[in-house]
């Protein structure tokens, strides 16, 4: 790690906002070395992804790389040529985005999407990129690495799509890799063996990486060094290790201080079950496997019932039966009291407006050529039939609510951040005036700031309107912050249920201990750790779990 493989000077990116083009990433610099990991941290909107992307001498649509150097091994990235930049991009730079599920193509399969770019950069024939992408699928933990790659994108969970684009730009053998919150879509299992590989791969190949994320924890296994932003600025530089210690700048105190204090959330309001999942077994159509089997929650007015599990326990596809997009094929549900439709399609307009859900991917969860003002105007006019100006002042109440600005209202969702987008969803959802909200992994694209902001939005939200949730999450520290009560889920079965106080108190349930185990922590140790921990049997593993 002598040489620097990146050097980023002064660069002044500006947006295009509203017709005038204004600066979001000021005069920023960055050496990066050959096997050199640095973090970029800070919240929504601080211009992580936007300087981050610079690396590859790219800007996203609407904004402009206006000053400054980007040296790429010596090579100046800023005023070449497109064509230049394309040998570049999954060549000597890889790229892994935030939402796996808005940037594979559906219409080709894993293995044909991982052997695109060293195929084309002339690093190997489709027979060698064929071994190479298995061998990396396996590396990166994914199930059946040997037929996995011929499967399509909505084939697959959104955890494992979001390793296979890890394996993508693993392909290349790149000098520098970008990951922008590689991690967010993960279960906390899942994330501790995606991460242990990104690692290794980083550390064994001498690749240099540029890791974006707001979970602290991530970035203190990763990072040798941590940059916070902050608006576009640069607020503290250093050490990782010192930096986690010893923070000088207050934000970076406050991002590392942040924590949620609501594990005593009392509701003295109505003990009546709002909703009542009974003996409900699934399975999806086509197929003879049951990805629900009989499963039972009791759901209170105005309470809150987590749903925690990892990728491919059923979470989801438990919202999908809730909501009527995959009827049960045994069991029912009530809402108040009242068996619901199995269908979707048979669900009165009540019903509908009755409960809502907050999607887990805000990218593919909005049309892109609807302004906001559409987003959430629609339901507003769909279920209360507010129409013109009282439509618009809803809309602006709402957008008030989240935190967003009013001249806002106008935007597209490409125009947003990804933490952006997810407020707009949950605007969308709180539209409806419903009564219960499936939250399907609401904070898991947010910075930590802003999710906690959104945790204290819902609280306030169920303490003023005695709604109810069902949270689903891989998230622990969410469902400390915010459960009634906790229901655990693995491959389709529930493990154990009850109060969140009875679950997060030992002695656990072995899957549940798999899950607190896997929460990564700040000691910039604790990942290594835990591996060779789990090397010599001394922490469970998901291998182990069925032999205790």
């Amino acid at each position: 790690m002598t040489e620097s493989l990146l050097e980023i000077k002064d660069i002044l990116i500006e947006a295009d906002i509203e017709g005038e083009w204004k600066p979001i990433v000021n005069s920023l610099s960055m050496t990066l070395k050959r096997g050199e990991v640095i973090g970029l941290i800070g919240e929504s909107g601080a211009g992580k992804s936007t300087f981050g992307l610079c690396a590859l001498g790219y800007t996203k649509p609407g904004c402009r790389i206006v000053s400054g150097s980007i040296k790429l091994d010596g090579q100046e990235l800023v005023g070449q040529p497109e064509a230049e930049l394309r040998n570049i991009r999954g060549n000597k730079v890889a790229y892994v985005a935030q939402s796996a599920a808005a940037s594979f193509n559906p219409a080709h399969t894993l293995l044909d999407q991982f052997s695109e770019a060293p195929i084309q950069h002339g690093k190997m024939v489709a027979s060698e990129a064929s071994v190479r992408g298995r061998e990396i699928f396996a590396q990166l933990d994914l199930p059946e690495p040997d037929t996995i790659g011929e499967r399509y994108p909505h084939q697959v969970s959104g955890g494992q799509l979001q390793r296979a684009m890890t394996a993508m730009a693993l392909g290349s053998n790149p000098d520098i890799i970008i990951f922008d919150e590689p991690t967010t879509a993960l279960d906390v299992t899942t994330q501790i063996e995606v991460l242990s590989a990104i690692k290794e791969a980083v550390k064994s190949r001498n690749v240099a990486a540029i890791y974006i994320t707001h979970d602290l924890a991530v970035v203190a296994q990763m990072a040798d060094r941590i940059m916070v932003l902050r608006y576009g600025d640069l607020v503290e530089e250093g050490d990782a290790r010192e930096m986690l210690a010893n923070p000088k700048q207050e934000y970076t105190q406050k991002l590392l201080a942040v924590r949620s204090l609501r594990d005593n959330k009392i509701i003295d309001d109505a003990q009546n079950t709002i909703l009542e999942i009974h003996d409900v077994t699934a399975r999806y159509p086509g197929t003879n496997i049951d990805v629900l089997s009989n499963i039972s929650i009791k759901l209170e007015k105005g309470k809150t019932v987590a749903v925690v599990g990892e990728s491919g326990s059923g979470k989801s596809t438990l919202a999908r039966v809730i909501t009527g997009l995959l009827p049960p094929s045994k069991g029912t549900v009530s809402f108040r009291g009242e068996v619901l439709p199995a269908s979707l399609k048979e669900k009165s307009r009540d019903n509908l407006r009755s409960i809502q859900m907050i999607y887990q991917m805000a990218d593919v969860a909005m049309n892109p050529r609807q302004r906001i003002r559409e987003i959430i105007g629609r339901p507003v006019e769909f279920y209360l039939g507010k129409t013109g100006a009282e439509n618009e002042a809803r809309v602006l109440e709402l957008m008030k609510q989240i935190e967003i600005p009013e001249n806002f209202i106008d935007r597209f969702p490409g125009q947003l951040s990804g933490g952006e987008k997810q407020r707009i969803c949950i605007a969308r959802a709180l539209a409806a005036e419903p009564e219960l909200i499936i939250c399907d992994e609401v904070t898991s694209a947010l910075d930590q700031l802003v999710a906690e902001g959104i945790l204290d939005l819902l609280q306030n939200l169920q303490n003023e309107l005695n709604v109810s949730y069902l949270f689903i999450t891989h998230d622990l520290a969410t469902v400390k912050a915010i459960a009634d009560e906790i229901v655990v889920m693995y491959q389709g079965k529930i493990v154990e249920q009850g109060p969140k106080a009875q679950i997060l108190e030992p002695p656990y349930e072995d899957y549940t201990e798999l899950l607190l185990s896997s929460v990564p922590e700040m000691d910039p140790d604790w990942l290594d750790d835990l591996v060779e921990r789990r090397k010599r049997g001394e922490a469970p593993t998901s291998e182990t779990l069925g032999q205790r």
